[in-house]
C-alpha cells in the first residue's frame, strides 16, 4: 500500500514561477552602453517591462539604467550574470532580492468628461493624491507618482469616466538605507 494522499490537494506545483524583478544597473555613461544592455536582452529573447536611464554622477560620467523584467528565478540569475559580464557595467543590484528597494514612477493621465464626471475625477484625484496639471472645460490632464501599482488602479478607475490618454515614465527604483546600489 502507498503512502501518497488520497487527494489532488496535496499535489504540489513543481514548475518554478515568473517573479517580476527590478535590476538597477550602473553603467558608462558613454555611447552604445545602452544599446549592448537592451542587445543583451533582445538577443536572448528576454522581455524589458519598464526601462529608464538617466545620468546619476556627471564626475565619473556614470548613469543607472532602471530595467523591470520578469522570469523564473533561474531566467533572473542568468539575466544578471550576462549584464555583469558586459563592457560597460560597473554593477548589476536586484532589488527585488539582493537589497530592499523603494520603486516610484510617474504618469500623465489625461480624462475628458463634463458635469458629475469631472466632479468625481477630482475625488478621485484627491484620493490618489494626483495634480491637476492642464485644464480645459471638457478635460482634465493629472500628474500623478507612486507605484506602478497605485498608477494601475487610478488608471483603472478613470478609464470609465473618460480617460483620453495616458503616457508613464517607467519605473525608477534605489536601494533602502544608507548605502549605494
Amino acid at each position: 500500500m502507498s503512502n501518497q494522499p488520497a487527494s489532488a490537494y496535496f499535489l504540489t506545483d513543481d514548475v518554478p514561477q515568473a517573479v517580476r524583478t527590478t535590476l538597477s544597473v550602473v553603467v558608462d555613461n558613454e555611447a552604445g552602453a545602452l544599446a549592448r544592455v537592451v542587445g543583451l536582452f533582445s538577443g536572448r529573447g528576454y522581455n524589458i517591462e519598464s526601462l529608464t536611464v538617466g545620468e546619476t554622477d556627471h564626475q565619473k560620467h556614470t548613469s543607472r539604467i532602471t530595467i523591470v523584467t520578469s522570469g523564473t528565478p533561474r531566467i533572473i540569475e542568468q539575466i544578471k550574470a550576462q549584464l555583469g559580464r558586459l563592457v560597460p557595467v560597473h554593477r548589476v543590484v536586484d532589488l527585488s532580492a539582493d537589497k530592499s528597494g523603494v520603486e516610484r514612477e510617474m504618469a500623465l493621465v489625461k480624462v475628458s468628461g463634463t458635469g458629475e464626471q469631472r466632479a468625481e475625477m477630482l475625488r478621485l484625484s484627491d484620493v490618489f493624491r494626483a495634480r491637476v496639471i492642464d485644464i480645459t472645460h471638457t478635460s482634465f490632464t493629472f500628474e500623478l507618482t507612486g507605484t506602478p501599482v497605485k498608477i494601475d488602479a487610478f488608471v483603472d478607475l478613470m478609464i470609465p469616466l473618460g480617460m483620453v490618454e495616458m503616457s508613464r515614465t517607467g519605473v525608477v527604483a534605489i536601494a533602502r538605507g544608507d548605502g549605494a546600489t
